[in-house]
């Protein structure tokens, strides 16, 4: 199982990452699409090459051929959406916030998906790439559609633990070079 490789790649200085790990994804109440869209999403939104090799496999044998590519467009468009809205956040001149953004985002109107569950994946990039903006209109979608705060919560803790286990394995294979 890669999840269990990948745990056991965390080192014993970050045994909470490792345990949070198995957690977040073992113990995870979202229904199976909505855990593995989530899991793949983030893995590839944390750049790390070792945790999208381990994830990958497994999330893609979890999830319908339109829900895995529907998690790798929710990453994708995230990519671009979180700096250009981040960015349009951050400049203080607030005229920036009131020119068409002129960026194509069809996805985001039809994903394959569930509309719930693409934008529980692109919440979940958008607090890893740390777009408040995106984290703000993802979030209203989905309590606009029912969407319990817990569940939003899980997928933001899906995000942390995935990014934090990322940067850890990502730094430590520099240290061992």
């Amino acid at each position: 199982m890669a999840l269990d490789e990948l745990k056991a790649a965390v080192p014993d200085f970050a045994k909470d990452l490792k345990l949070n790990l198995g957690s977040v994804i073992g113990n995870s109440t979202l229904p199976q699409q909505q855990l593995w869209g989530t899991v793949l999403a983030c893995a590839i939104a944390s750049r790390s090459p070792k945790v999208l090799k381990e994830l990958e496999p497994e999330a893609q044998s979890n999830l319908k051929p339109e829900a895995y590519q529907a998690a790798k467009s929710a990453a994708a468009i995230m990519a671009m959406n979180n700096v250009f809205y981040r960015t349009r956040h951050l400049l203080s001149d607030p005229e920036y916030g009131t020119m068409r953004a002129g960026l194509r985002m069809n996805v985001i109107g039809n994903p394959g998906v569930e509309k719930v569950d693409f934008e529980l994946w692109s919440l979940a990039v958008s607090a890893i790439n740390g777009c408040g903006q995106c984290l703000d209109s993802h979030e209203q979608v989905l309590r606009k559609a029912g969407v319990e705060r817990e569940t939003i919560q899980e997928a933001v803790k899906i995000a942390a633990v995935i990014q934090a286990v990322g940067v850890t394995l990502d730094a430590e294979a520099v240290l061992a070079e």
